[in-house]
């Protein structure tokens, strides 16, 4: 497998009792496995407090440690609220460190819309798929993925709308 400078792990919600959301989970144990198999010395959690008081990061960061990924291979991004500002604050971090490839590893029906969002930061990204797995809720997938596409459709029209003023 090729070497990346970076994985980055796009932020999903933390659940109103702290725990890790099945999304979170999966792009956790996904990123892991990557990093375990040397695809990239660094891991990046990007994701700030979104609808509860602890940051994705460091949820995410907390799962990363469990599952034997040392402290010191993690940067936390804990700023961003969403995949543009994911992007935009992971593509500052980039231009700092000098990386130029990096892997993002998000849920399968997520990856072409970040992708895209990387690229209009002037990042070349390749995607890493966080897939269904047996105790996720069916519902929950499927909705994700029409919410997903409802988001493309806002993420369209905000490229292609003219500047304000």
């Amino acid at each position: 497998m090729r070497r990346y400078d970076a994985l980055v792990v796009l932020g999903a919600m933390v659940l109103p009792d702290g725990r890790p959301s099945a999304a979170m989970a999966r792009r956790v144990e996904a990123a892991v496995g990557l990093y375990h198999r040397d695809v990239a010395p660094v891991v990046v959690m990007s994701g700030g407090a979104v609808g509860h008081p602890t940051p994705e990061a460091r949820a995410m960061a907390d799962l990363a440690v469990a599952a034997g990924v040392p402290e010191n291979s993690l940067i936390l991004e804990l700023s961003s609220r969403n995949t543009w500002q994911n992007a935009r604050e992971v593509a500052a971090l980039a231009r700092a460190r000098g990386w130029t490839r990096m892997m993002v590893v998000s849920d399968s029906f997520h990856l072409p819309r970040a992708r895209d969002m990387f690229r209009r930061h002037g990042l070349r990204v390749d995607g890493h798929p966080a897939t269904r797995r047996p105790g996720d809720h069916r519902l929950s997938w499927w909705l994700a993925h029409g919410r997903e596409g409802l988001s493309w459709i806002k993420h369209l029209y905000l490229s292609v709308r003219p500047p304000a003023g």
